[in-house]
């Protein structure tokens, strides 16, 4: 039988790079003063024996669990997920586990799994949702690292990376006005969410900035397809000139394309449409291919660890971060 590969250990990269092993420590822990050539030198070292530091002891030492609570509201994990999959993402490369935990909107579920997390000793939270609503804080000790991801909370001290959703209404109606459309249309979720009202205000910002107006009232349904197909046959009855529909979400969106077609308007010559989220399953199976705005929830995710990983340092941040949205064209726009 062939003798297991012998684990490399800090002294072997020490010896590879040509330091002392507590050199090596600081470097991979990036901590005290090391120059920028010796850590590359050492991180090069680690990679070639393939050294992968002792978890246990390094939590011991440092007095860190190198795990992280997600918490979520998201239940249909739309949203959640890609601001997971964006955390990970930045995590990853600290080697540190991330634990979701979906509280279901439900405070005591929620309490619940706070307790457990914390009894797990996770280094610290990241919150998030399915909307960008304002939350109560997460009841933990003052101090305590935390970052809101999509879903912020009110208070100045906390630190909320969110989607510019202004931004987002704004940038569909300047592609529409590139495109030379002149009246424009808006059919979108809840009038309660937040984000519904900063596209509409971002929406209506860049029409009047082309001396245009928006066509007819804002159009508030619930999120699904069967909405969009309804609320297509609502607009043209009121503004038959409609030639561009902004929606506020890939659903809506691919609603609104299938109403259009059923009632032979053709998509993009007469009426171009633009939805909201570029969640790619919806927006590539409409007919035509949907253009939408990305919220860019990964890059949320992305950014929100990367705070947290500076609160955990001792470097925490405070305020509303807002991340852009990115248009995505395809076919429902020319």
């Amino acid at each position: 039988m062939t003798a297991s590969k012998k684990r490399a250990t800090i002294r072997d990269v020490a010896a590879r790079a040509g330091v002392s092993p507590g050199t090596v420590s600081k470097a991979l822990n990036h901590s005290g003063s090391v120059s920028t050539d010796t850590r590359a030198r050492i991180v090069a070292a680690a990679e070639e024996i393939d050294f992968r530091p002792n978890e246990l002891a390094r939590s011991v030492f440092e007095r860190r669990s190198f795990t992280v609570g997600m918490i979520t509201t998201d239940s249909f994990e739309r949203f959640s997920v890609p601001v997971m999959l964006g955390a990970e993402d930045a995590l990853g490369a600290g080697r540190i586990s991330v634990f979701l935990c979906d509280s279901r909107d439900d405070p005591i579920r929620e309490r619940h799994y706070i307790d457990v997390l914390m009894g797990r000793r996770v280094d610290g939270f990241i919150v998030t949702g399915r909307s960008s609503n304002v939350r109560a804080p997460l009841p933990v000790e003052p101090g305590f690292p935390v970052v809101y991801a999509l879903t912020p909370t009110a208070r100045p001290e906390d630190c909320s990376i969110v989607v510019d959703d202004t931004q987002v209404g704004a940038v569909a109606g300047e592609h529409f006005v590139r495109m030379g459309r002149r009246s424009v249309a808006h059919i979108t979720g809840p009038e309660h969410f937040d984000a519904v009202q900063q596209r509409s205000k971002g929406l209506a910002g860049a029409l009047a900035a082309a001396g245009l107006e928006q066509a007819g009232p804002t159009y508030h349904g619930n999120w699904s397809e069967a909405w969009g197909h309804q609320a297509a046959q609502m607009v043209l009855r009121a503004s038959p000139d409609v030639d561009a529909i902004y929606c506020g979400s890939d659903l809506i969106a691919r609603g609104v394309l299938d109403g259009l077609r059923d009632l032979g308007r053709a998509v993009p010559d007469e009426i171009a449409v633009i939805g909201t989220d570029n969640w790619e399953v919806i927006a590539t199976g409409a007919r035509p291919a949907m253009t939408t705005i990305d919220t860019q929830l990964t890059q949320i995710g992305r950014l929100a660890a990367q705070r947290l990983l500076d609160a955990i340092a001792g470097r925490p941040h405070s305020g509303t971060e807002r991340v852009p949205g990115r248009l995505v064209l395809r076919g429902s726009t020319n």
